[in-house]
């Protein structure tokens, strides 16, 4: 059973907290769940969170600069690469050795770098809505090989609502923006339920005190990201999600990941976008824990 939650602050550099949470056996496998850029770690569903639970020992956290973790990039500027060395930093202040990782979008970089950077730290992995670190070009079916840079990227009406500056008129229409940006994401080919994300968007306000979001993430240095060779040579078991209406990294996306990580596998959701919505939960449940059991 999920079991007792605990919350905890754990440092990962000087001044800089992050705040975590666990649920699960404390002697069951850890799983840390990296939640993507700007996102809570309240972002994982409730529901997939305790499905998980009911094997592992969960644990989610705050990226810095989201929910309850501290504010800190206007002061101290970070790479993403730092975000990275966060999720090894929460397992040692947590007395983790390893643990299973489950990322999603800018999670899955992380947890990619976490692979080729601290294979030791790492059960096994869990990649989705997320693109390969790797420069090593897809191949297709047919065997032509597709540079990477002209695979497809995110769709047009996503990139314009990034583009809007996003300006402050309150909680509710806080709110409206990021159901909206939710429908986007989904993808289209599961019902959006519109007020589930408004409910998910009203707990995560609540936890992180604030409407008022945060673009660090997006302002954070993004080299030194590329890890083609140390990917092509992991040793970690593997499990890449495929979304077929995945509009952030579409397909062949996770396609191209499965290839360039050596041993990946690969699952399909079917419906699955760049959202968690409640349809998704319970085969997504068993697809991880399929992978972090060794029954799948």
């Amino acid at each position: 059973m999920p079991g007792q939650v605990q919350e905890q602050y754990v440092e990962v550099a000087p001044g800089v907290r992050l705040w975590t949470e666990r649920r699960g056996a404390p002697d069951a496998p850890a799983l840390l769940l990296v939640m993507g850029a700007q996102a809570s770690g309240l972002g994982w569903p409730e529901p997939l969170v305790d499905a998980l639970a009911a094997h592992h020992h969960v644990i989610r956290y705050d990226h810095r600069d989201t929910g309850r973790s501290s504010r800190s990039f206007d002061e101290h500027p970070y790479a993403v690469t730092d975000l990275a060395r966060d999720v090894v930093a929460v397992l040692d202040g947590l007395g983790v050795g390893r643990a299973h990782l489950v990322g999603l979008s800018l999670g899955g970089m992380l947890c990619q770098l976490v692979l080729a950077d601290h294979p030791e730290r790492v059960l096994s992995a869990t990649l989705m809505g997320t693109c390969a670190l790797s420069e090593t070009p897809y191949v297709r079916p047919d065997g032509v090989r597709v540079p990477v840079a002209e695979l497809p990227g995110i769709a047009p009406e996503i990139l314009e609502l990034w583009a809007r500056p996003v300006e402050d008129h309150g909680p509710e229409v806080e709110l409206d923006r990021r159901v909206e940006h939710w429908r986007l994401l989904s993808g289209g080919q599961l019902p959006f339920d519109a007020t589930y994300f408004r409910d998910l968007e009203r707990r995560i306000i609540e936890h992180a005190g604030s409407h008022v979001d945060s673009s660090a993430h997006g302002r954070a240095d993004d080299s030194e990201m590329l890890r083609t060779a140390e990917l092509a040579r992991n040793q970690v078991p593997v499990l890449v999600v495929s979304a077929p209406a995945e509009p952030v990294f579409p397909l062949p996306h996770p396609q191209h990941l499965a290839q360039v990580v050596a041993g990946a596998r690969l699952v399909e959701i079917p419906g699955m976008g760049h959202s968690l919505p409640p349809g998704v939960h319970e085969p997504l449940a068993k697809a991880i824990l399929g992978h972090t059991l060794g029954t799948g």
